[in-house]
């Protein structure tokens, strides 16, 4: 081995092992009967309404002609629905993660924001004043919520490496991925759309989420609504 002259310090040459690459594709579920009435769903279901079925239809035919390595789900009742006809089209099965679930807001669900401020005043005016370490009676508080996206998509990537999933959620989730790319406080107000089965492209590399696009309608037949 060389022996390092005076002044001269010894130097190995490293080389940065580069991260997996994973390309998710984050699709909105379609439009409910609750989304219409303007209730609030969190872990509690309701059904697809005609239009949002009619855009788990144009979101699947979109996504036929896409190479797609794994198609994954939250395991509520309407992203099930809207990840069905993507699975057939795919040809292949739902993975079902409870993790890739909206925000539990416990007693609140099922609620017009009208019914939360006249039965749940307290509750009502800490989720519009964004206070993100309020827990809702029986749900969950915004950081934790955040908590637990985060973890879930970065687990999703160590576990699929260089490959193309395919994820079927929720507004809010979409939510989180957009403020963490971004690098934007859960405090600040929201600046951006989140319609129902809109299509969504980001690559996670390492603890670097980076969107290639976002919120892409271009499949649906008409507008859809968005999230609140």
């Amino acid at each position: 081995m060389p022996q390092a002259g005076p002044g001269h310090y010894c130097r190995y040459a490293t080389t940065r092992r580069a991260e997996p690459v994973t390309t998710f594709l984050i699709i909105r579920h379609g439009e409910t009967d609750w989304n219409v009435a303007g209730r609030l769903q969190g872990w509690r279901d309701s059904p697809l309404s005609p239009a949002g079925r009619a855009q788990a239809a144009a979101v699947a035919e979109r996504l036929a002609g896409e190479a797609i390595d794994a198609l994954v789900a939250s395991d509520l009742g309407r992203t099930q629905a809207t990840a069905a006809p993507i699975a057939a089209g795919l040809g292949l099965a739902i993975e079902s993660d409870p993790r890739l679930r909206e925000r539990c807001y416990g007693v609140l669900e099922g609620l017009t924001w009208a019914e939360i401020e006249q039965h749940h005043a307290e509750a009502y005016q800490r989720l519009i004043a964004r206070d993100q370490d309020y827990g809702v009676p029986e749900g969950e508080s915004g950081i934790q919520f955040r908590n637990r996206i985060f973890d879930a998509f970065e687990r999703l990537a160590a576990l699929h490496g260089e490959a193309r999933v395919a994820v079927v959620t929720h507004g809010g989730v979409l939510g989180i991925v957009y403020r963490r790319a971004h690098g934007i406080a859960l405090e600040m107000p929201r600046t951006f759309s989140v319609p129902n089965a809109a299509l969504s492209r980001i690559r996670i590399e390492g603890r670097r989420w980076t969107i290639e696009d976002w919120a892409d309608v271009a499949h649906l037949p008409a507008g859809a609504l968005d999230d609140e």
